[in-house]
């Protein structure tokens, strides 16, 4: 019966306003929605510019100790919708039949507020570092309290300075007395390769 009364009354100027009227407001929904929808796509999750800070590692590189010997590789690629920044580490020497590798994730966590680290590698050791910061161009990591012998509990610090386009630091330190003293466990100068 709606099907025959609409017929009947198609002509209307009334029904003619309102089918137009309606029609517009369908497009203007399908519009706005259609628009809402593509921005979100557009826009990657991590795009904000704190999750940049630490953009200044990504690249290839030749780390180098003190003593100015090669150390090793490192690859480092933004991966996961520029979400995580992923280190490739491979050592440049052999020791006791085993070329030492590892990899770690590197992210920006937004419920915190921090920078967080995990490392794993080759030799079934691992590190997290939970505390990172962004401060006068370096990205500085602070681990939680671990148990690094039966009596002492110890603190992993790990500070990246960004030194130039083509250079860069990384310094590994370790505290056995709740961060009041540190010692040096490694100390790297990246080299972008070429």
């Amino acid at each position: 019966m709606a099907i025959i009364r609409e017929k009947a009354y198609s002509n209307s100027p009334v029904n003619i306003v309102l089918l137009q009227t309606t029609g517009m407001i369908k497009t203007i929904i399908l519009s706005v929605t259609l628009f809402t929808c593509l921005a979100t796509l557009a826009q990657k999750p991590c795009s904000s510019p704190v999750y940049r800070q630490f953009d200044f590692w990504i690249g290839e590189w030749e780390a180098f100790g003190n003593n100015g010997q090669k150390a090793g590789d490192s690859k480092i690629s933004l991966i996961l919708d520029s979400c995580i920044i992923l280190e490739e580490w491979s050592s440049a020497t052999v020791n006791r039949g085993l070329r030492y590798a590892g990899k770690s994730f590197n992210t920006y966590n937004a419920a915190t507020k921090q920078w967080q680290q995990t490392w794993v590698d080759n030799a079934g050791g691992s590190n997290e570092y939970l505390l990172g910061k962004f401060e006068n161009n370096q990205i500085i990591y602070t681990s939680l309290s671990f148990p690094f012998s039966k009596d002492t509990m110890a603190l992993r610090k790990m500070t990246f300075t960004n030194l130039s386009p083509v250079k860069l630091r990384q310094h590994g330190e370790i505290s056995k007395d709740n961060g009041v003293t540190w010692s040096t466990e490694y100390d790297l100068e990246y080299r972008r390769k070429k």
